[in-house]
């Protein structure tokens, strides 16, 4: 009996710290900003996928004499049916699917392109640090004010 309130409590401590430990990890700012970020890209993609099938993809098949690249596929093996009932499905490789899925793809990869280099256009650039103040030229010595006042002198004595 007391192995078994031993082993029960024991269960809850570490299931208490496992859930605190959990708590301080979801509580994080980043793992906030994570999800937040997962959820509009989410809703992001979707937005691009009805751009590409409802948008995109129909101007493109105007341009190529109404081909509609969703229903494109190479058929390696025919379906095999027997009457109403489908005994074997087709096999085929959807080449239409990938070609709008690439398409998503690149106008994804722009955009996300894009805000990039929004986000980096908002971001200040560094003050530059002040130029250096020149020094002050250094004051003469008392060697050369001595000389200076001598070479004075002697113009003085001279010019008289």
């Amino acid at each position: 009996m007391l192995y078994k309130n031993s082993l029960s409590s024991l269960k809850n401590i570490i299931m208490k710290k496992f859930l605190s430990e959990f708590k301080e990890f979801a509580m994080k700012g980043n793992v906030v900003d994570m999800a937040v970020g997962v959820i509009i890209g989410a809703a992001f993609g979707k937005i691009v996928t009805s751009l590409v099938n409802d948008v995109i993809m129909p101007v493109i098949g105007v341009l190529t004499g109404g081909v509609n690249f969703s229903d494109k596929k190479w058929i390696i093996q025919q379906a095999v049916a027997d009457g109403e009932t489908i005994v074997t499905p087709e096999v085929a490789v959807t080449w239409g699917a990938f070609v709008q899925t690439v398409i998503d793809f690149i106008i994804i990869a722009f955009c996300i392109f894009v805000a990039i280099k929004f986000m980096n256009k908002l971001k200040r650039a560094p003050e530059p640090a002040p130029a250096p103040e020149p020094e002050a030229p250094a004051a003469p010595t008392q060697e050369e004010l001595l000389t200076e006042i001598r070479d004075l002198l002697k113009k003085e004595v001279e010019s008289k």
